[in-house]
């Protein structure tokens, strides 16, 4: 079945476009906005509002499957793209996206993909967010034209056995760190709660307001959570570890304050994202390896993981390669398209780091139902509740997309098994 053309639309996205660099010098909030100048190219705020492309692939039969290109919250900071505005892109993915792709058989994804990321303009690549987008459409378009799932056709692609189970969903509970928290315990989310630490006044100035907020989350989950509750705590600290304690990161003031953390969370594990945040990739390596050697030498059973400077899949490779970390985010809008989220998580396989197949709260339903399929492909270690900040949405998208596959997949199975046994069809679409 062959690709008859490509649409963009502009639309919005899950949440907002921040300026990081100004968050972290300092801004401060007016309601839910900053006071302040942005201080990142190509922002008119602090934050503004949040855009996507809509992609509709039209194929020879009449089907239009979509993708949403979707960019990250904080856009422009640490070695990502600049920020993506969907009125400057949208005549790209009709014009050259277009040209590239009309005529193509939709059932060959991974070439589809792969001719995506080579398109150059000017010497340029695409923006990551196109990449992503229209390389979700053109999943779906695979897995439409072969009447399979969208997981099947990513694990035929990367050669990978799916998942049966769901894969462990991270809640992100955005500034409201308590309320939505307490929603996450009580439906047993397993990996949680984010928490958006990104300045001094959030973890205090020796750290001592994240240990205290540790200690309650340990607290609550044991009063509001199932009987048989496990939790792993993650939090992102946006580097402000750093900015409190200051490199170098393996002395004894440092170590011991990830020991408290460790303490703190007691008898549950966790893991700390972005502790600190060095200013470019070989040096944020560098400091992340020489924590985690810091916290083996100690003994301190905390995980580290990491964010800042680990965008493409050059970036994830250098970290695994260099085993500066526990975790690596594989950040979905940043690696371009989506099967090169699906080739990061395969490059953890066998190293001593998991993979947690994240993105942002910045992205659509439709980027993130694409993302469980990627999540449930490769067996990753955790995949993001996305997109939004209010929590209950972006886990219901994710977890009930995972669920679903699982199911289809299974009714595949006793058809196959047994032809007697009546399976709906399976489209991308549903």
């Amino acid at each position: 079945m062959e690709i008859d053309a490509v649409h963009a639309t502009p639309g919005y996205s899950g949440f907002f476009f921040d300026d990081q660099r100004a968050i972290k010098a300092g801004a401060e909030h007016d309601g839910f906005t900053y006071d302040g100048e942005p201080v990142t190219e190509g922002f008119d705020e602090i934050r503004q509002a949040g855009e996507s492309i809509i992609v509709d692939v039209e194929l020879a039969d009449g089907t239009e499957i979509r993708g949403d290109c979707a960019a990250v919250q904080y856009s422009g900071a640490g070695g990502r793209d600049p920020l993506f505005r969907a009125d400057a892109y949208a005549d790209v993915i009709e014009g050259p996206v277009a040209d590239i792709l009309e005529g193509r058989d939709a059932s060959r994804f991974l070439e589809n993909a792969e001719r995506l990321e080579e398109l150059e303009i000017g010497g340029d690549r695409l923006h990551t967010a196109i990449r992503y987008g229209v390389s979700q459409a053109l999943l779906g378009a695979a897995a439409h034209a072969a009447g399979t799932t969208r997981t099947d056709v990513l694990a035929d692609a990367l050669e990978t056995e799916p998942a049966t189970e769901p894969v462990p969903v991270f809640g992100q509970s955005g500034d409201d760190r308590y309320t939505n928290t307490e929603k996450m315990f009580i439906k047993g989310v397993p990996v949680l709660p984010h928490a958006l630490i990104n300045s001094v006044e959030k973890i205090g100035e020796d750290g001592e307001t994240l240990l205290e907020y540790v200690e309650w989350l340990v607290e609550r989950s044991q009063k509001l959570g199932p009987a048989d509750y496990d939790p792993r705590f993650h939090i992102d600290v946006y580097g402000m570890i750093g900015e409190i304690f200051d490199a170098p990161y393996d002395r004894d003031e440092v170590i011991e304050y990830f020991g408290a953390l460790e303490d703190a969370a007691a008898p549950y594990p966790i893991q700390i994202e972005g502790p600190m945040d060095a200013g470019d990739r070989a040096s944020q390596i560098d400091a992340m390896a020489e924590l985690r050697d810091g916290l083996a030498d100690a003994g301190v059973d905390v995980d580290i993981v990491a964010d800042e400077w680990c965008n493409t899949f050059e970036d994830v490779r250098a970290f695994v390669d260099a085993e500066a970390a526990d975790v690596v985010q594989i950040k979905t809008p940043d690696l371009g398209g989506i099967h090169r989220s699906g080739q990061a998580v395969r490059y953890c396989e066998g190293t001593e780091t998991r993979a947690y197949l994240g993105g942002t709260c910045n992205e659509t339903e439709t980027s993130a139902r694409a993302c469980a399929h990627v999540a449930l492909a490769t067996n990753a270690a955790q995949v993001l509740a996305k997109p939004g900040m209010g929590f209950d949405e972006g886990y219901m998208i994710v977890e009930n997309e995972m669920r679903r596959t699982i199911a289809r997949r299974e009714r595949a199975t006793r058809a196959d098994a047994d032809p007697d046994v009546p399976v709906d069809e399976v489209t991308a679409n549903d």
